[in-house]
């Protein structure tokens, strides 16, 4: 015997199957509880369809539409809702240890847009040869990067060496709250991002 196809979206006319449904006509009056069958009878007398919308509800509330029509509008709404919901990407900016100025705010101006477009920013510092000797140097690089953006972004996660690279994660927040600076330790005497590198 075959199967009955299954019907997609709410059930319509024959399809609704709760013995008593509340009806909404098709001027948007209330009509009152009755059986499909009567529900329908009144559908056709308008030349539309029977529609159960509130399927939940007790009895369920049924009203007389154009399917088609209605259909088209929930298939616009659904594609509205998807537009709205933009799917967060992962930006990368490299900048290293020993970065200059101008190149610092090409970066920062690149990682500024790519905040401004709601997407999140990972933030790779890479370390070479004897670099590594320098990492608090470098990280204070990192800590100007993460300042510099405060005004758009929260950190997500804050500077930490992976291996030979330290890593931020940045995402959008237009709140401009202050960033603390979690890896300065109190009493520590940490050189200012001015300071001058003495490499050893």
């Amino acid at each position: 015997m075959p199967r009955r196809p299954v019907q997609e979206g709410p059930r319509t006319n024959e399809n609704i199957t709760a013995p008593q449904i509340r009806v909404i006509d098709g001027d948007g009056e209330m009509r009152g509880v009755m059986t499909p069958q009567d529900a329908i009878k009144l559908a056709e007398e308008y030349g539309l369809d029977l529609v159960e919308v509130s399927p939940n509800a007790d009895p369920p509330v049924c009203k007389i539409l154009d399917y088609g029509k209605y259909k088209y509008e929930q298939q616009k709404k659904a594609n509205e809702a998807r537009k709205k919901q933009k799917t967060m990407d992962v930006k990368e900016v490299k900048i290293r240890p020993t970065i200059e100025e101008h190149d610092y705010q090409v970066k920062l101006r690149n990682a500024r847009r790519f905040l401004e477009e709601e997407n999140k920013v990972k933030v790779t510092l890479r370390f070479r040869g004897r670099e590594m000797a320098h990492q608090e140097l470098a990280l204070q690089v990192m800590h100007r990067f993460r300042d510099d953006l405060a005004d758009l972004s929260k950190v997500d996660q804050e500077a930490k060496m992976e291996g030979r690279q330290a890593v931020m994660m940045l995402s959008p927040d237009k709140s401009g709250a202050a960033v603390p600076r979690a890896e300065e330790t109190p009493g520590e005497d940490v050189p200012s991002e001015e300071a001058p590198v003495d490499p050893a």
